[in-house]
């Protein structure tokens, strides 16, 4: 298949954008990209708006209804069936803390009933991809565990009393359900035992994220390090900046080892202070959305982390728990990147927050760029970059019939 386009972003930092481009998509894979006129009469010319790498997001507690931990086979299905509505084509499911024997349960069931996550994640089609067993749709690239090993006192909205420290036996516990499936976790690295489990989980070939903690610049610097090579939603449930202690805020814009997650939904961090991150760090922010499982639906009360949070149906608040405490976002991938660019961050730069940089994170570089020998997982925008269709392995999986 031969796609022109009137602008690539291909995310790969060479030219920022391509003003004519053109690619060439084989067996799932890009096999050719260029700049000017395609090389021939094109299979589908894309006039206007930008054509992507598709979006990459690595924080996903749930979506359209369905809370990820305690999702069925027909949820898993609807959430990675729609995704592609937001121009995500590939993410982490999130397992914020739960009981450990619970989130062994929750993690036995995922891979039950999705066999390919322990091995090159969810095909996002039928056929044409080696391994495909799901349905069309979102690849889903293993699991974040966002707890339990965090600090009590930057909890957020997780709950106290499942909060735990890590141990040997506890870890490899977790890693053994399902060979493979913990590919992310974040953890506060100075509660007991942190150390060990940085060393442990990287030897696993698990990124270790820093999050949920209240630790000094010193034990940021620790952590990276033993192994850790992000912060989970910079400025949120952690020590802040300050100016004689710059906590794990100051030492994740100033340590070129972290990668920092940021939430782009305008609420749990103001677009000046997103800005600021970008410019502090520069390709080392990576946009994720922290959805939970109101994202896609109506006013309601929802479960997160089987306890309730309230919506109140609109993009302009957060979904909240009881006491206030925000509890993950609404937020779609699409509206992340053009959010920072309305909060001055150029085009570029948002689209690799939002593809290239959280698939290098974790190990995945045929993913997140338009790049000879990248995955043809593609999402064309609009102009004001709202998802008008998605790709997955060289396969239409959203959006109406084009050219």
């Amino acid at each position: 298949m031969l796609i022109a386009a009137s602008r690539i972003v291909p995310a790969t930092g060479a030219a920022p954008i391509v003003a004519p481009g053109y690619l060439i998509c084989e067996a799932g894979m890009i096999t050719g990209a260029g700049a000017g006129p395609p090389p021939g009469r094109p299979d589908l010319e894309l006039t206007g708006g930008f054509l992507l790498p598709g979006l990459v997001d690595l924080q996903v507690n749930g979506y359209f209804g369905a809370e990820l931990t305690d999702a069925d086979p027909d949820d898993w299905a609807e959430v990675v069936r729609r995704l592609p509505e937001t121009g995500t084509t590939a993410f982490l499911p999130t397992f914020i803390t739960s009981p450990v024997e619970q989130t062994i349960t929750s993690l036995r069931r995922s891979a039950g009933f999705v066999p390919s996550l322990a091995g090159a994640g969810w095909p996002g089609s039928r056929r044409g991809a080696p391994g495909a067993s799901g349905p069309p749709g979102a690849r889903v690239l293993g699991v974040h565990l966002e707890g339990p090993f965090i600090a009590s006192k930057r909890r957020g909205a997780h709950n106290p009393a499942w909060i735990i420290s890590p141990t040997a036996e506890t870890i490899d516990a977790l890693l053994a359900t399902g060979s493979g499936l913990v590919r992310l976790v974040t953890l506060a690295p100075e509660v007991d035992g942190a150390t060990a489990a940085i060393r442990q989980l990287t030897a696993a070939g698990v990124l270790v994220s820093i999050g949920h903690s209240d630790a000094t610049a010193q034990q940021v610097s620790d952590a990276a390090a033993r192994g850790a090579k992000m912060v989970t939603h910079l400025f949120n449930a952690q020590r802040p900046l300050h100016h004689r202690e710059p906590g794990v805020v100051g030492q994740a814009l100033a340590d070129t080892r972290l990668v920092s997650g940021l939430i782009a939904d305008l609420h749990h961090v103001a677009g000046r202070v997103a800005a600021i991150a970008f410019r502090a760090a520069p390709g080392r922010i990576c946009l994720v959305t922290d959805a939970v499982a109101c994202a896609g639906m109506p006013q309601g009360r929802y479960i997160l982390g089987g306890e309730p949070i309230d919506f109140a149906g609109s993009e302009a608040a957060p979904p909240v728990r009881a006491d206030g405490t925000f509890a993950g976002s609404v937020l779609r991938m699409d509206s992340a990147v053009a959010n920072m660019v309305a909060a001055g961050v150029g085009l570029p730069d948002a689209v690799a927050a939002a593809t290239r940089i959280p698939a290098d994170l974790i190990a995945r570089p045929d993913l997140g760029r338009i790049a000879r020998g990248a995955a043809a997982d593609l999402a064309w925008l609009s102009d004001d970059l709202r998802t008008v269709a998605t790709w997955i392995a060289g396969e239409q999986v959203y959006g109406g019939t084009l050219g």
